[in-house]
């Protein structure tokens, strides 16, 4: 991927250089997190208040923790996390490759769906499904036209908006601020295991994880030399994002504690229709708009950043073994993979927006979502410990105590999701 930020050294790694260049953790962190964390987040606050708010810490940090982990294999090696899963066998390219495509088809339809909820309740003229599909055509232009530069700034504009709205609904509420600090202390209400898990498991752990590399790359960050930046960015990026879910619990545990609440997307449009109630139409429509903040946010990511991993994918399966450190232009916002993987996430996914997802699809997509965090953590464990890694850039005891938690968490909730396809 030709870099559009001049790839030189840093001339400080002061700490006031380092936040000034923040921008692609930004990115890769709120794509992660969708309106579906954040319903998830709800519903946990709804039935146990602020218990489970240890959960939410532990999840951030684990993500922080994969996000430093892929950042450094790009930086600190010098290849593509698709350069390094080649590098252990075809086997893993393989699976990647049939999980992109499948994951992309489902996926589209998903975020287009997503976008079009609070775009119909704000404009109720036109339906879910055509406000969705205009989303996605929108997202299709500004990323076939648009450079890296023009996407971070207008991402960083989203986040702020998601900012004051969700942040702003917590202070609206009113947090209880010393049950929050008992919910440091980690415990397990009767029945929250399930949550406990998907608290941890899901604060923005999705494939875009994988593509922050890509986007360090865009930034212009191509050397060791920019580790300290992408730390310091990376750790920005996922403690705004774990204050949005923290955020919602607060506002799951005071507003809807004890209450029914609606899983999937339009449980947030519920929670719309009850600050509405509570409060007036003046809470309800800023809400609203920060709703279409965090679907666009999570469906702009993704059509840039899970494109740019296809066509690395692309140019990796045909290399012939080759597996160069650099990808050149081959893996560009221009390359004709990259255009058609976008392609392929905007205008087939939109039939799905006519039909019920077909049975045999969701089951497939389902079981390979769940083996891609354990295969991420696991060959990350590989990677950054063995000798296709500079010595100095390594695993220490930290990142390797992080990822093998990780691995065994994704492990767990893999298997559960997997015994609840079969059963």
């Amino acid at each position: 991927m030709t870099a559009e930020i001049t790839a030189s050294e840093p001339a400080s790694t002061d700490w006031r250089s380092r936040l000034r260049r923040v921008g692609p953790g930004i990115m890769a962190a709120a794509t992660g997190v969708g309106a579906g964390d954040l319903v998830a987040t709800l519903v946990a606050g709804s039935r146990f208040g602020y218990a489970l708010f240890w959960a939410i810490l532990l999840g951030t940090v684990f993500k922080m923790g994969i996000g430093e982990a892929v950042g450094r294999w790009h930086l600190g090696s010098g290849s593509t996390i698709l350069a390094g899963w080649r590098s252990l066998g075809r086997w893993a390219t393989g699976f990647f490759g049939v999980y992109i495509v499948l994951w992309g088809f489902v996926y589209g339809a998903t975020a287009m769906s997503a976008t079009g909820l609070p775009l119909n309740a704000l404009f109720p003229a036109l339906s879910v499904r055509y406000w969705g599909m205009i989303c996605g055509v929108v997202g299709l232009v500004l990323v076939w036209l648009g450079r890296y530069r023009l996407l971070e700034r207008l991402m960083t504009i989203l986040v702020g908006v998601m900012f004051v709205a969700v942040v702003g609904t917590a202070v609206l509420v009113g947090p209880n601020l010393v049950a929050l600090g008992g919910g440091i202390v980690p415990r397990l209400p009767e029945g929250s295991l399930a949550y406990v898990l998907g608290l941890m498991g899901g604060v923005g752990g999705t494939i875009t994880m994988a593509a922050y590399g890509y986007w360090t790359m865009a930034k212009g960050w191509r050397t060791p030399r920019w580790i300290p930046f992408m730390r310091t960015d990376n750790a920005v990026g996922y403690i705004t994002t774990g204050v949005f879910v923290v955020a919602m619990l607060i506002v799951g545990s005071e507003l809807l504690l004890g209450q029914g609440m609606a899983d999937g997307d339009r449980g947030l449009l519920e929670l719309g229709q009850r600050l509405a109630a509570d409060y007036g139409q003046w809470a309800r429509l800023p809400f609203l708009v920060g709703f279409l903040a965090v679907t666009f946010t999570s469906l702009l990511g993704v059509w840039n950043g899970v494109s740019l991993l296809f066509a690395d994918w692309w140019r990796t399966w045909w290399s012939r073994g080759e597996t160069g450190s650099d990808p050149g232009s081959t893996v560009g916002m221009r390359s004709w993979p990259f255009r058609g993987y976008v392609l392929w996430l905007t205008v087939p996914p939109m039939s799905l927006l006519f039909l019920d997802k077909p049975f045999q699809l969701t089951i497939a997509y389902g079981v390979l979502g769940a083996l891609f965090m354990p295969f991420l953590a696991g060959t990350l464990l590989v990677l950054l410990n063995s000798g296709r890694m500079p010595a100095a850039h390594r695993s220490r005891w930290l990142s390797n105590t992080v990822l093998a938690l990780c691995l065994v968490l994704f492990v767990v909730l893999a298997l559960d999701k997997l015994i609840g396809y079969v059963s």
